[in-house]
């Protein structure tokens, strides 16, 4: 800030024009300069406050002329006589960085929120200011600047790097309603769909309690490494396991059903009591698998999609497989001892070597079947089609 003196030296040639009151006076002279004039003084330094104390003819005039330089960066206090207007420069220090902006875009666009609050009438909220004048907001910088973007112009612009979910959760802070809507909508992540790993699931059974019944229903474990894992009682109803190599695994009454094993590796795995009802195992290996109990719990398999699965040398005692399909699917030298496979299609089936003493084969389809080097004979009352 400055003051400015301004000389007049009038003469019979040169007069001034004075009326009204001095407030008059300091009135033209400001709007003469563009800049506000304060205080009329005469030639010897004395302050005139009458404006009958001037002469014309014999006076000398000093007008004393105020002027204010207002750095936005330093200064955020409007000049006088702006108090309650909207377009004044305020500067923001937000988490140690600083923005810059006019009161009318934090308050027009939203006039409800809080930024709208904080700075629609001077000092109601009683706002914190550092050294350099600024107001203090301790929020994150990096998402509160997408958010005064969107005041400015009413676009959402968001750089790369910066999450989404971080500018929503500015926005609800500051009560920024229409950009909320729009960020609900938007900033949901996308849905991960990539199988689990090994190691992601060995620490998921690392973490559960021995007696805590294990829920992975859903899950995509597609070609993911689950050999030699204790999995018994595991519910995995409808999970995606296909590719899967569950070799010498431990699936004892585990649920399997409806779920995906299509080309799953399951050699001399112990599944004994799994219920895999429905589920869907075409091409795959179970060669060597264990499905018999010694307490007397069956193996469910009935309905399941079985076609081209190789169970050679699998036992299979009192297994249930009834309206399963076993089209085209290696069998030879399995115990199939007192079996449910009524309805099964056994079409092109190679049954060699097998035990089928009791087996239930009413109504299967049996065409094409191999029943070479029998352990049993075969009645003709187990099989009508």
């Amino acid at each position: 800030s400055l003051y400015i003196v301004l000389a007049f030296n009038p003469s019979p040639k040169c007069p001034i024009a004075v009326y009204g009151t001095l407030s008059d006076l300091l009135s033209v002279a400001s709007n003469k300069l563009g800049i506000k004039a304060t205080s009329v003084y005469n030639g010897k330094g004395g302050l005139i406050d009458d404006i009958a104390l001037i002469r014309i003819t014999n006076l000398n005039i000093f007008i004393i002329f105020y002027v204010s330089f207002l750095d936005p960066q330093t200064d955020s206090k409007p000049p006088e006589g702006l108090s309650g207007s909207h377009t004044d420069w305020l500067t923001l220090n937000v988490g140690g960085r600083y923005f810059t902006t006019t009161r009318s875009t934090l308050v027009n666009k939203e006039p409800d929120s809080m930024l709208a609050h904080m700075f629609k009438d001077k000092g109601v909220w009683g706002n914190k200011q550092d050294h350099r004048g600024a107001f203090l907001i301790d929020r994150s910088p990096e998402y509160f600047e997408p958010i005064l973007n969107y005041l400015r112009h009413g676009q959402l612009i968001v750089n790369d790097g910066i999450n989404l979910l971080g500018v929503l959760e500015e926005a609800r802070f500051f009560g920024i309603d229409s950009l909320i809507e729009h960020l609900e909508v938007n900033s949901q992540p996308p849905e991960d769909h990539s199988p689990i790993s090994r190691k992601e699931f060995v620490r998921f059974l690392l973490a559960t309690p021995t007696k805590s019944e294990l829920r992975c229903q859903g899950l995509n474990f597609s070609g993911a490494d689950l050999s030699r894992l204790d999995l018994r009682y595991i519910n995995f109803k409808m999970a995606n396991l296909s590719r899967c190599n569950l070799a010498h695994a431990n699936l004892c009454c585990a649920n399997l059903e409806r779920a995906d094993l299509s080309g799953s590796v399951l050699d001399c795995a112990n599944l004994q009591g799994v219920k895999m009802l429905c589920s869907n195992a075409e091409g795959a290996s179970l060669k060597l698998c264990n499905f018999e109990d010694p307490s007397g719990l069956k193996a469910n398999l009935e309905g399941a999609n079985l076609k081209g699965v190789d169970m050679e040398g699998s036992q299979m005692t009192g297994i249930n497989l009834r309206v399963a399909t076993l089209k085209n699917a290696k069998l030879k030298n399995c115990n199939l001892r007192g079996a449910t496979l009524a309805g099964t299609d056994l079409e092109n089936c190679d049954l060699s070597g097998c035990d089928l003493q009791e087996a239930n084969l009413r109504g299967s389809n049996v065409k094409g079947a191999i029943f070479e080097e029998m352990l049993t004979p075969l009645h003709m009352s187990q099989s009508v089609r």
